[in-house]
Protein backbone atom coordinates (compact mmCIF):
# COMPACT_ATOMS: atom_id res chain seq x y z
CA UNK A 1 0.00 0.00 0.00
CA UNK A 2 2.84 2.38 0.77
CA UNK A 3 4.29 1.84 -2.71
CA UNK A 4 1.02 2.94 -4.31
CA UNK A 5 0.72 5.94 -1.97
CA UNK A 6 4.25 6.93 -2.93
CA UNK A 7 3.29 6.63 -6.61
CA UNK A 8 0.63 9.38 -6.40
CA UNK A 9 2.23 11.72 -3.87
CA UNK A 10 2.73 15.25 -5.25
CA UNK A 11 0.98 14.67 -8.61
CA UNK A 12 -2.01 16.42 -10.13
CA UNK A 13 -5.20 14.48 -9.41
CA UNK A 14 -6.02 13.63 -13.03
CA UNK A 15 -2.52 12.19 -13.53
CA UNK A 16 -2.76 10.29 -10.22
CA UNK A 17 -6.13 8.79 -11.21
CA UNK A 18 -4.69 7.68 -14.56
CA UNK A 19 -1.69 6.08 -12.83
CA UNK A 20 -3.95 4.21 -10.40
CA UNK A 21 -6.29 3.07 -13.18
CA UNK A 22 -3.49 1.38 -15.11
CA UNK A 23 -1.46 0.14 -12.16
CA UNK A 24 -1.05 -3.63 -11.84
CA UNK A 25 -0.99 -3.49 -8.02
CA UNK A 26 -4.00 -5.20 -6.42
CA UNK A 27 -4.55 -2.41 -3.86
CA UNK A 28 -4.59 0.36 -6.50
CA UNK A 29 -8.38 0.12 -6.90
CA UNK A 30 -8.96 0.89 -3.22
CA UNK A 31 -6.51 3.80 -3.31
CA UNK A 32 -8.28 5.16 -6.40
CA UNK A 33 -11.60 5.01 -4.57
CA UNK A 34 -10.11 6.92 -1.62
CA UNK A 35 -8.63 9.56 -3.96
CA UNK A 36 -11.96 10.01 -5.74
CA UNK A 37 -13.60 10.52 -2.35
CA UNK A 38 -11.01 13.16 -1.42
CA UNK A 39 -11.63 14.95 -4.75
CA UNK A 40 -15.41 14.88 -4.23
CA UNK A 41 -15.03 16.24 -0.69
CA UNK A 42 -12.79 19.07 -1.90
CA UNK A 43 -15.27 20.00 -4.61
CA UNK A 44 -18.53 19.71 -2.68
CA UNK A 45 -17.55 20.62 0.88
CA UNK A 46 -14.87 23.24 0.26
CA UNK A 47 -15.76 24.56 -3.21
CA UNK A 48 -12.32 23.94 -4.75
CA UNK A 49 -11.69 23.67 -8.50
CA UNK A 50 -11.01 20.06 -9.51
CA UNK A 51 -8.68 21.03 -12.37
CA UNK A 52 -6.19 22.70 -9.98
CA UNK A 53 -6.04 19.98 -7.31
CA UNK A 54 -2.78 18.28 -6.37
CA UNK A 55 -2.25 15.29 -4.05
CA UNK A 56 -0.56 17.16 -1.21
CA UNK A 57 -0.08 14.24 1.18
CA UNK A 58 -0.67 10.50 1.06
CA UNK A 59 0.42 8.30 3.93
CA UNK A 60 -0.27 4.85 5.28
CA UNK A 61 -0.80 3.93 8.92
CA UNK A 62 -1.38 0.83 10.97
CA UNK A 63 -4.81 -0.46 11.82
CA UNK A 64 -5.99 -3.55 13.66
CA UNK A 65 -4.30 -6.96 13.47
CA UNK A 66 -6.46 -10.08 13.28
CA UNK A 67 -4.85 -12.87 15.23
CA UNK A 68 -5.38 -16.35 13.87
CA UNK A 69 -3.63 -19.63 14.46
CA UNK A 70 -2.93 -23.03 13.04
CA UNK A 71 -2.13 -26.26 14.81
CA UNK A 72 1.43 -27.42 14.21
CA UNK A 73 3.40 -30.56 14.86
CA UNK A 74 4.00 -31.98 18.35
CA UNK A 75 1.12 -30.11 19.99
CA UNK A 76 2.36 -26.64 19.17
CA UNK A 77 0.42 -23.71 17.79
CA UNK A 78 1.54 -21.41 14.96
CA UNK A 79 0.46 -17.79 15.21
CA UNK A 80 -0.81 -16.16 12.03
CA UNK A 81 -1.06 -12.35 12.12
CA UNK A 82 -3.26 -10.66 9.52
CA UNK A 83 -2.45 -6.93 9.65
CA UNK A 84 -4.66 -4.20 8.20
CA UNK A 85 -3.65 -0.67 7.23
CA UNK A 86 -5.35 2.64 6.60
CA UNK A 87 -4.60 5.27 3.98
CA UNK A 88 -5.01 9.04 4.28
CA UNK A 89 -4.99 11.29 1.21
CA UNK A 90 -5.04 15.09 1.35
CA UNK A 91 -5.53 17.25 -1.74
CA UNK A 92 -4.68 20.93 -2.10
CA UNK A 93 -5.59 23.51 -4.71
CA UNK A 94 -2.62 25.01 -6.51
CA UNK A 95 -2.98 28.17 -8.58
CA UNK A 96 -1.93 27.97 -12.21
CA UNK A 97 1.23 29.94 -12.98
CA UNK A 98 0.89 32.28 -15.96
Amino acid sequence: LNLVAQLIRGKKVDRALADLTFSHKRIAGDVKKCLQSAIANAENNHGLDVDNLVVAEAWVGKNLVMKRGRPRARGRYGKIMKPFSEITIKVRQVEEQA
